[in-house]
């Protein structure tokens, strides 16, 4: 259920359903979720089945991020309100905590719904207790992130034995204005990969999303990959770009304005389901899992490898 399951009351309130449901405070809307341990979209070219989210939406604004859509499902649209309104999961801690009490051990992806390290956690800090709840069931996870503030948490991370990915998709500062417009520039996020490495963590670079037609030059992937292995960094994981409905049209809207001779390329590259084509991905894949070997790096999603569930603790009586 998740995102997905708040009802549609009183249908003659014609607000969106997420200002009928959650409390506005500044810039973000406080949601009281049912459930918060979702499943993840085939499209979004993780490894990973399942996620907890503790925001929807995300400001780093990136034009072809594949959870555009859960805002539709909350009455905004997946452009605009994706980057500047976000839904906060207030109670994300305490339900994951019940929810995991049932979990089977399967690894679980953390802000997949959007960035859980973006400037909402400054104000909320919902991530320590992420964290301390996966940690404490035994639950392997994987946290997703392009924000140094996940640093804060670099300790507590590398106790829980748990993963950071964090998604340099190029080296060039003019795709990052153009398409990432809110997010870190890329020299920030190597520094960062450097520094969670030096820190202990168990960090991977999400080399996501490879932009066809554009970020994808032989020099381009090349110079990506020897500034991802100058930071320690020893798996890189490529994804390219994805685009599901609602982030199809938010990202094709800009691509006619920016770069119209490439719209009906894309057309031809890309299936209903906004994947690409195979034979494609498999070329640029192939390309980034060469560089890797050269740098001496692993390529490539890791095997998941489920955990007994921790052993449910007897309450005193």
């Amino acid at each position: 259920m998740g995102w997905d399951a708040l009802a549609l009351v009183d249908a003659a309130d014609d607000r969106p359903l997420i200002e009928r449901r959650a409390v506005l405070r500044g810039d973000f809307y406080e949601l009281q979720a049912r459930t918060v341990i979702e499943r993840v979209s085939p499209a979004a070219g993780i490894a990973q089945q399942w996620a907890v989210s503790p925001y929807r939406g995300c400001a780093h604004a990136c034009r072809g991020c594949g959870a555009r859509a859960g805002h539709r499902r909350l009455g905004l649209d997946s452009g605009r309100d994706f980057d500047t309104r976000i839904v906060v999961r207030a109670n994300v801690v305490e339900r994951l905590r019940s929810e995991l009490a049932r979990w089977d051990g399967r690894e679980i992806a953390v802000g997949v719904g959007g960035d859980c390290y973006q400037v909402a956690e400054e104000t909320y800090r919902l991530m320590p207790g992420v964290i301390g709840a996966l940690a404490a069931s035994g639950t392997p996870f994987t946290v997703y992130t392009k924000s140094a503030r996940v640093l804060r948490d670099a300790e507590p991370l590398v106790r829980a034995g748990a993963r950071v990915a964090v998604s340099i998709a190029f080296v060039d500062e003019r795709f990052r204005r153009a398409v990432e417009p809110g997010a870190p520039t890329a020299q920030a996020r190597l520094e960062l990969v450097s520094a969670l490495v030096e820190a202990g963590v168990d960090c991977r670079v999400l080399m996501a999303p490879v932009l066809p037609l554009l970020s994808d030059a032989a020099d381009q992937l090349a110079a990506t990959v020897r500034r991802i292995a100058a930071t320690g960094a020893r798996v890189v994981e490529p994804v390219v770009l994805r685009l599901p409905p609602g982030t199809r049209e938010w990202y094709v809207e800009w691509l006619a304005q920016a770069h119209p001779g490439l719209v009906e390329r894309y057309e031809e590259l890309y299936d209903r389901a906004g994947l690409p084509s195979p034979g494609y991905e498999g070329r640029i894949t192939g390309q980034i899992a060469q560089l890797c070997r050269m740098y001496g790096m692993e390529c490539g999603a890791p095997v998941a490898e489920p955990r007994e569930p921790a052993a449910a603790q007897l309450s005193l009586v």
